[in-house]
């Protein structure tokens, strides 16, 4: 009978994977960490008000005549030094805090991007999702690091001083809300400026990242086909589109110091003039000479931090742009999940089961496969043959549940694939691609994948059965050797292969065309060893043409 077909469960909410909700968990997981960063950054800017309040007494009792004590001088050096230390922990705790937001940021990514289904990475180049992990999440560490954070602190800083030169001149602190909107209007411009060239520039980097790695990978037919002045177009068009991009955010960030610079300037010049005046302009501007100088440092403290603002909001801006990436990122509908086995679907002792099984790797392009049925009992050995592009190692992905099917059931030994923990996945089956895909480290990490539960005895155990045992153990140190790609011949890294999906004796093995590349007498050597791999479990091997295997009466050929 067919399979009900399943029906497509509702994708989760933008919400729930945002990159404010990722922010909000690290915050509510790093609670006392975040008092103590508001609490240090409030004691940062209360204490850098201070200083000059202090100098202006001492200047007024030596004007005055009278002596400035010990007490009072080593109280400005201690305000002067609490300062610094508050500024400095502030900075230190916007650093690890960043990093914590940051670690929970890739973390939740990856975790968004084991449930992506198969059309993303057809759709989507692998530089570009690459650049979403690094790049951009490097800029939202920059948001805390030196970004929204530390802007917050300098607004607040801002206010403080305005409010005390207020009570100091009220002139000075007239003219200085009369510049702050103007100031106020010119930083939006910047920001949105940069915001724009930011947003180009991180595309620009994403189409380089991938074209490295394809450049990289095709570079024997790019220099056999004389393609190399092509291939130079093509990076250095995105290398200048990101080059210019960079040029106009800085062209920005270079004019606005400048511009708050000779504001500071002039209003301080002003402030002077105004008070060496006489009458209702003197009582206007008029101060002590105490008040004079921490006036003049109130008003360059004033400046500081806008001039410092103008750096953060290419900060903001840039993490802004990643910011949107990222949430992009979050908002990719994930593969639907599968609606489990039916009860009785798959026969007693049945190892794979596809019922009524419909999958295309992208919304609207032809079905690979349509109501394709496949049963494979325990012990039984199956080859999938048939022309290039009909499926066949898309069945060995859906097994493997590496994809979801659009429609039907497939379950490996009674279960649905998704819902095996990936703690059993490799004691069910192992898989063997055409490629041997290389890990850093040494030959035996190759084969246990650094994965705790294989152990020394099963390495050695793997690698006598594929018959490169002898072979390893002639290598300088043994398989402790730090594996390269030219440790080995294509032959033996295939071996190789098979002694990573055996390792942990599973049930099931399923090869993808593991002999496509080889020559003749390596292709002899790999069946031999496949041949003592296979013995008591469960084989299910595509090919696209029969080298002898089914010749075998145990093998069952199935012809796609």
């Amino acid at each position: 009978m067919n399979a009900n077909k399943s029906e497509k469960t509702s994708q989760p909410s933008a919400d729930q994977f945002s990159v404010l909700r990722v922010i909000i968990s690290a915050v509510q997981n790093n609670l006392y960490m975040s008092l103590l960063l508001m609490a240090v950054t409030a004691g940062s800017i209360l204490f850098s008000l201070l200083p000059p309040l202090v100098l202006e007494r001492i200047i007024d009792m030596i004007a005055a005549g009278k002596k400035a004590g010990l007490s009072i001088a080593a109280s400005y050096f201690m305000i002067t030094a609490i300062s610094g230390f508050l500024d400095a922990a502030k900075e230190s705790m916007i650093t690890i805090f960043g990093q914590k937001v940051t670690h929970r940021i890739r973390t939740a990514m990856s975790e968004k991007l084991n449930r992506l289904p198969a059309s993303y990475f057809i759709e989507n180049e692998p530089g570009v999702t690459a650049s979403r992990f690094v790049n951009d999440v490097n800029t939202i560490e920059s948001l805390f690091s030196s970004g929204v954070i530390s802007m917050a602190a300098d607004i607040c800083k801002l206010t403080g001083i305005l409010i005390v030169i207020f009570t100091k001149s009220t002139g000075l602190g007239l003219m200085l809300l009369a510049v702050t909107p103007a100031l106020f209007l010119m930083t939006r411009l910047f920001q949105k400026r940069m915001l724009k060239a930011q947003l180009e520039s991180r595309v620009a980097v994403g189409q380089t990242s991938q074209q490295i790695p394809e450049t990289l990978n095709n570079i024997r037919t790019i220099r056999i086909l004389h393609q190399e002045k092509y291939m130079l177009g093509r990076y250095g068009k995105t290398i200048e589109q990101g080059f210019q991009a960079q040029e106009r955010s800085n062209f920005y960030d270079a004019v606005y110091s400048p511009i708050i610079i000779s504001i500071s300037a002039l209003l301080t010049g002003i402030m002077m003039a105004a008070s060496a005046q006489s009458g209702i302009i003197r009582q206007f501007f008029g101060m002590s000479a105490g008040t004079a100088a921490a006036v003049i440092a109130y008003v360059g403290s004033f400046f500081d931090p806008l001039e410092s603002i103008g750096m953060e909001i290419q900060n903001i801006q840039s993490a802004a742009a990643g910011f949107r990436r990222i949430s992009d990122f979050f908002k990719e509908n994930e593969q639907k999940k599968s609606p489990g086995q039916e009860p009785g679907l798959p026969e007693k002792n049945t190892a794979v089961c596809l019922r009524s099984v419909s999958f295309c790797y992208k919304e609207g392009e032809r079905e690979i496969l349509h109501d394709f049925n496949l049963t494979v009992m325990e012990g039984e050995s199956v080859i999938l043959a048939g022309r290039t592009g009909i499926g066949k190692s898309t069945v060995i992905k859906l097994i493997a549940g590496l994809y979801l099917p659009e429609r039907g059931f497939v379950t490996l030994f009674g279960r649905s694939p998704d819902t095996i923990p990936d703690a059993e996945k490799r004691q069910l089956f192992g898989y063997v691609e055409q490629q041997f895909h290389l890990i850093p480290g040494t030959v035996g990490d190759q084969i246990s994948l650094m994965d705790p539960q294989v152990s020394g005895l099963q390495i050695e155990q793997s690698l006598r059965m594929t018959g490169l045992w002898e072979t390893v153990c002639c290598l300088p140190q043994g398989i402790h050797t730090p594996c390269t790609e030219n440790l080995f011949s294509q032959g033996q890294f295939q071996l190789l292969s098979i002694a990573r999906a055996v390792v942990l004796n599973p049930k099931l093995l399923l090869l993808d065309e593991i002999t496509a590349n080889l020559d003749s007498a390596t292709e002899t050597q790999v069946l031999a060893a496949l041949e003592a791999a296979s013995r008591n479990r469960t084989v299910i091997s595509v090919s696209h043409r029969l080298y002898g295997m089914e010749k075998n009466r145990n093998m069952r050929l199935i012809t796609l």
